[in-house]
């Protein structure tokens, strides 16, 4: 395809987001929302189960983190939300419809800004509101039978666990601005508390709404629901995919349906699961058993100054406290208990821009093999600003230093302990490594010959072989100073 037709549309994108909310008991009962891990529908009462004549309670905490997260994001907080019924004709909702909000939600008009490719955007964001979440289905097909003879187990537990949505406007117009708003609203989500965020486990769930305009704006797409997006890179995956199938489909003369895809990470496509429903189809109505909130502004200052401070916030103070570049900065902030520990590491006594090198090189990379979040790390800050501090005061040298932070990984032991055990500090005394040196020369007759008939890069490699004797606990400088003594006294005795 040629870069002018390919420039004749651009994409519409706007994004959906159900966010699990971190809350003792669920939505509109007391049960507990903790059920990750419990046995199937063990976490469940007559109101989570939709049993007839039992009636709802709201849970105001839920309420609170909905309202923390409209303020997080600029919203306007609405003083009066109204609960509505959503007609829902599936079984993970027994009673046929989802308690959710329509016409009045939470919170309105906010923004959320977001980088990519180098360039800062401001996506709005148009609602925020609450409802409740769905049970687990699993379905099962018969041993030795056909696929069509099958059936469905419900799990009840995860029904009516408090579920926020937050709903962008269409203001997104790049698959990689996408994944960056789901990463920027998953952090901000993370630094308030409110949810996990997590998208792997389902506590964070997207859906994005995709069409093709006409680059002149004078054509308006037909809007495709796309779901199943379960990680930041299905996300761009998909809606790269589906860029390119509509397109496909417009300059072919045909016209794009109206249904909702879902994306097949296995294939990578993706593929029609039904037609698109549309507001009415879903006949919301007032929940009659729950009165409107009302949210006053004693409320709403109230939880404002429950706030932390927020990601952009905090990486601005990185650079201006700590003197960080704006990527260190950025990095460190972008995770709170990141941040977290790198000021403690600071406030330990290392040297702020000391601490960011080693928790986003060293310390990350541990993790990442390992698989594990900084909370889960055995290595304290204060360990990690003990273990610098031998580096720069000379007890050892950096790949020391990086071995012993593997070992304090593993094992959860200090750095002083660890180089004590197993005899790593540096090699400073000149009487112990000019015997190395000397026994090192004396091995390698050829390199040290070339080095007196006058070529001194032989130098680098006699150094080397020292490091080698010494397992790498040779001072470098002294090092090379002795190997330099010694040579130059073998040229005068020849």
């Amino acid at each position: 395809m040629s870069e002018a037709r390919s420039q004749r549309y651009q994409p519409i994108i706007g994004m959906e987001v159900h966010a699990q909310l971190l809350t003792k008991s669920k939505m509109f009962c007391g049960c507990s929302a903790d059920y990750a891990g419990a046995p199937p529908n063990t976490h469940t009462c007559p109101v989570c189960t939709g049993m007839p004549g039992v009636l709802p309670i709201v849970n105001k905490r839920a309420v609170e983190e909905a309202i923390m997260t409209g303020l997080a994001l600029h919203c306007d907080i609405a003083d009066r939300a109204v609960f509505a019924r959503k007609s829902y004709n599936y079984p993970d909702l027994p009673k046929n419809y989802q308690i959710s909000m329509y016409e009045r939600p939470l919170c309105t008009n906010g923004w959320l800004e977001i980088e990519a490719n180098g360039t800062r955007r401001r996506i709005l964001i148009r609602r925020v509101h609450l409802e409740e979440d769905t049970a687990k289905l699993t379905h099962v097909t018969c041993p030795g039978r056909q696929a069509g003879d099958s059936y469905s187990l419900i799990d009840f537990n995860r029904s009516g666990v408090p579920l926020m949505e937050i709903v962008s406007e269409p203001d997104i117009r790049t698959p990689e601005q996408a994944r960056q708003y789901l990463i920027a609203l998953r952090t901000l989500l993370r630094y308030l508390g409110v949810s996990t965020a997590d998208m792997e486990k389902g506590a964070m769930r997207c859906e994005a709404n995709i069409s093709l305009r006409s680059a002149d704006g004078t054509e308006l797409g037909t809007k495709v629901e796309v779901k199943n997006l379960n990680s930041f890179r299905a996300v761009k995956m998909a809606l790269m995919y589906e860029i390119k199938r509509q397109r496909r489909i417009l300059e072919a003369g045909g016209e794009i349906e109206q249904v909702t895809m879902g994306w097949d990470e296995a294939a990578g496509r993706t593929v029609v699961q039904r037609s698109k429903e549309y507001a009415d189809d879903y006949r919301y109505f007032p929940e009659p058993d729950l009165p409107p909130l009302r949210i006053s502004q004693e409320w709403i200052q109230e939880l404002r100054a429950q706030l932390p401070e927020l990601p952009e916030a905090k990486a601005q103070r990185f650079e201006e406290q700590y003197g960080l570049s704006e990527y260190d900065a950025k990095l460190l902030a972008a995770d709170g208990a990141v941040a977290d520990y790198f000021e403690a590491t600071a406030d330990a006594g290392l040297d702020p821009k000391d601490a960011a090198n080693w928790i986003a090189s060293e310390l990350f990379g541990l993790m990442h093999e390992a698989d594990v979040s900084i909370e889960e790390a055995k290595v304290r800050p204060q360990d990690l600003a003990e273990l610098v501090g031998l580096l720069q005061e000379g007890t050892i040298n950096r790949p020391t230093a990086k071995e012993v932070l593997a070992t304090m990984f593993q094992t959860g032991l200090g750095a002083p302990q660890i180089v004590e055990e197993r005899g790593l500090a540096r090699i400073g005394d000149e009487d112990h490594l000019g015997h190395i040196v000397v026994n090192v020369l004396g091995e390698n007759p050829d390199p040290v010959q070339d080095y007196l008939e006058g070529k001194e890069a032989v130098l680098q490699f006699l150094i080397g072989q020292v490091m080698r004797a010494t397992r790498g606990k040779a001072d470098p400088g002294l090092t090379a100073q002795l190997l330099r003594e010694r040579l130059s006294a073998m040229k005068e005795e020849r």
